[in-house]
Parts: structure tokens; sequence; C-alpha cells
């Protein structure tokens, strides 16, 4: 909690909510509803830890301050970011309120991850952008922001097939920017520009023999190395199907290991984990 005067209001308040939410609480000590709302606001910022910084301003000892904010009755609470007030309330609010009013100030914290993996792009640290999006979007899965920037990123990754499932994982409205169809269009395209077919003799092999476990994990890792996860997953489960002790149980570790490459394709991942699921037990 700070106390500060019009000659430090620049720093205290002003500078210091470029970085924290300030709550700016004008108060007087002869003031009897100042002294309820007061000890709530000191508390809050305690439990909060550093999330939004108190300032207090005593109406009678900077009346230019006062006057300035243009202040009629005490308490009044500011919520200032980025130097400008953006909310406020007079007299004293239920505790749930005022956790409601200190809540509208903070950052999101999706936005927050996103901000960073912004940051880490900048200084060409991909996979740590990566992991800040994730982070997003786990806080929100309806973070248009964090999908877009990761389908992106997945792209300059050669990976559209991940692309395209987040892309189709953002909000209808979303869907209808020209930016996003643009994105969409170019996963496709590049889904169908990357997938080189296997072999017509594996083909021929898992056909005519569909007891080749051989074949089908050779045509398993053929579809892997291209990132198309569904008919990999489907010649994976296929062989722990058919004998789960084959190549020391190679269909169900290299389709955990799959699991694990297709993370940013949620939803196949999961179900395919529920197939899985349900031929072991």
């Amino acid at each position: 909690m700070i106390e500060t005067t019009l000659e430090r209001f620049q720093a205290d308040v002003l500078d210091t909510s470029m970085r924290t939410p300030v709550v700016l609480d004008f108060w007087a000590p002869w003031c009897g509803p100042c002294k309820t709302l007061g000890p709530m606001l000191e508390r809050l910022e305690q439990q909060y830890g550093g999330r939004f910084v108190l300032v207090k301003v005593d109406t009678d000892a900077q009346p230019e301050l006062a006057q300035h904010f243009r202040i009629r009755s005490i308490p009044t609470v500011f919520g200032i970011v980025n130097g400008q007030p953006v909310d406020q309330f007079q007299g004293v609010v239920p505790e749930t309120q005022l956790r409601e009013f200190i809540d509208r100030l903070l950052p999101n914290p999706g936005d927050v991850e996103v901000e960073q993996a912004l940051q880490a792009i900048e200084r060409g640290e991909v996979e740590v952008a990566e992991q800040h999006l994730k982070k997003a979007i786990a806080l929100d899965a309806g973070n248009d922001n964090a999908r877009l920037m990761y389908a992106q990123l997945l792209l300059q990754q050669k990976d559209p097939g991940a692309a395209h499932a987040q892309l189709e994982l953002v909000s209808p409205a979303a869907q209808q920017d020209p930016q996003v169809r643009a994105l969409v269009e170019r996963a496709q395209r590049e889904m169908q520009e990357g997938l080189e077919p296997p072999s017509d003799d594996l083909l021929d092999r898992v056909a005519n023999n569909p007891g080749d476990l051989a074949a089908r994990l050779e045509l398993a890792q053929h579809y892997m190395e291209q990132k198309h996860w569904a008919p990999a997953f489907e010649q994976l489960l296929e062989i722990v199907r058919r004998d789960r002790a084959f190549g020391d149980d190679v269909g169900r570790r290299t389709m955990i290991e799959g699991f694990e490459k297709a993370a940013a394709q949620p939803q196949l991942v999961s179900e395919w984990r529920r197939r899985l699921s349900s031929v072991l037990f």
C-alpha cells in the first residue's frame, strides 16, 4: 500500500499502472466508511499477491488531487490501468463486489500468456512461444488469438494438419474473418500437397495379408513421418488388436508416442486414446 502525494502521483499511480493495475482510494482520517473500506482493500492487496497496487490519497492532505478527480464524497475508489481511469465506485461495498471490481482491472491470464508468446517469437524462441500459447488455450479454450497464433506457428513448422485442427476450434465469428479463412485454405492446401502416398507394394502387402503386422507397422510409420495421424493410429490399433505382444507391444508403444507428437490435435488424440483403451481393457 502506498500513500501518495501530488509530487509522487506520476510515479506512484500513472507509471505503476503501466505495469500493474492500480486501485486508487480517496479517503480522509475523519471518514467513518473509509475506516471500513480501507482495511478491506489492504487485506485484498495482500491476498492478490501483487496483482494490483493499492494507492491511497488523503483528501485533506492532498486537496489538489481530490479536486483534479472531482471528488464529491469519500471513500471514492478508481481503477487505473495504463495511465487511465477505467472504473470507479463510491462508498463501502461488500467484499464480493470489491473483488469483482478488482478482477475487472486484472489482465486475463490467457492474454498474459499470449503476450509472453509474442515476446518469445520476437526473440526467436519458437518452442517457448508454443508453450505459452498452449497455456493460454488451456486457461481459456475460447481464446481465438491464442489459437490463431498457434496455428500460424504450426504452419511454419510444416504441420498443416495440426494447424487446421486448431483453426477448426476458433469461434464462428472468427471463422468468418477473411484472414482466418485464408489460413484454413492454406492449411488444407498444404495438407494435400504434403501427402506422399505409400507404395503400392506396401498397400498390397496389407490388403493381401491382413495379418502381416510388420507391413502394418511400416505403413503406420510412413503416415507418422508425414504427421498423417489418423491412418497411422488405425494401423497401430489393428496391430494391438491382433497381437498385443508383437514387437514387444510396439503397436501400443508407438501409438502412445504418436499421441505425444499429435498433442496439437487434442480432439483427435482423445478419440484414438478412447479407442485404444477400449481394445486394451
